[in-house]
């Protein structure tokens, strides 16, 4: 499925530079098209990771109806981000929180131990659960994803600067 497929749930972030940057996680009803506010980041993950599956509808949700109004406009006023399909639910005990670049190039995915300790690529993944084989046995370095949501250009302010290659020092001519 492609990235930008409008049936693909998506997160939205705040313009604020502050960390973590996701503040609302949002799906895309498959049949009106409707933004659906999702509750929690978990609920946005069991979506994700079972989307091609069974992909997500206003009826998915309690009392949910497709003739219920919108929950969030897809717009500028806010900075969205598309997550692929089927990405693995974070593992039990693990918090997954995802970072807006201060020039909106990208998202950076980071994994919080149940300790604190933040994890920042697979290697880290790899060391931190072979140093932690006893609590951790049943828990795969696959079970992580460190895959970046797509930043919808439609929606970085005009007054960003882009750090992609043919945009590199140049505002961005979106709203």
């Amino acid at each position: 499925m492609a990235k930008d497929s409008p049936k693909t749930p998506k997160t939205s972030s705040s313009r604020s530079a502050t960390n973590p940057s996701v503040s609302v996680w949002a799906a895309q009803c498959g049949k009106c098209l409707k933004w659906r506010k999702i509750s929690t980041q978990e609920e946005f993950e069991e979506i994700r990771s079972r989307f091609n599956e069974e992909p997500f509808n206003c009826d998915n949700k309690p009392n949910g109806s497709c003739d219920d109004p919108v929950d969030i406009e897809y717009d500028s006023s806010r900075t969205w981000a598309i997550d692929k399909p089927n990405l693995p639910k974070t593992p039990s005990g693990f918090k997954r929180e995802l970072y807006l670049r201060r020039d909106y190039s990208k998202m950076d995915a980071y994994y919080f131990t149940p300790s604190g300790k933040k994890l920042r690529s697979f290697t880290e993944v790899t060391t931190f659960l072979q140093q932690n084989p006893d609590e951790l046995s049943d828990i795969k370095a696959s079970d992580f994803s460190f895959t970046s949501p797509k930043i919808m250009d439609d929606t970085i302010p005009s007054t960003a600067l882009l750090a992609n290659s043919n945009k590199k020092g140049a505002t961005s001519s979106t709203k």
